[in-house]
């Protein structure tokens, strides 16, 4: 990654965690107004990296950058968890995870950078993540599991 995308990456992750942005454009012209020159694309991509999600919090549409939890410490992922995810079921060997709208695609980071041994792959659409387990027995542990650190029991 260049600097100049560092230095970018850092200025969009402090925007979106000190201000309430709502589209990208808003966040193209507060990039502006630091010094970056950017295009709605780059903004796109950039968003995309850092992992931010839209999120409607109160009623008001805004980006959220995800907590990155660490390898091996279950708090965290249990906290993005019970932040985010509404039901857990499993069919053969995937694992169903429900979201609030707009909000599967950062569970799906939390999970992915949990390197949960049981998981071979997560895919996450707007309000729901399908999480690949290894064989269809792992599934319903994998699941009960995944809802016990969403409900703290």
């Amino acid at each position: 990654m260049t600097d100049m995308r560092n230095q970018r990456h850092r200025a969009i992750a402090e925007l979106i965690r000190t201000e309430p942005l709502a589209s990208q454009e808003e966040l193209a012209e507060r990039l502006a107004a630091l010094g970056f020159g950017v295009t709605q694309a780059t903004v796109s991509r950039d968003l995309e990296q850092l992992g931010a999600v839209k999120v409607r919090r109160d009623g008001k549409l805004g980006y959220v950058l995800p907590e990155p939890p660490s390898p091996g410490t279950p708090s965290q992922l249990a906290s993005v968890l019970r932040d985010w995810v509404r039901s857990v079921d499993f069919a053969g060997n995937l694992v169903v995870l429900k979201t609030p709208p707009g909000s599967a695609h950062l569970v799906g980071f939390a999970l992915d950078q949990a390197a949960l041994p049981d998981v071979v792959g997560t895919i996450s659409g707007d309000d729901t993540i399908f999480v690949a387990v290894r064989d269809a027995a792992q599934a319903a542990p994998f699941a009960r599991q995944m809802d016990k650190l969403r409900s703290g029991r």
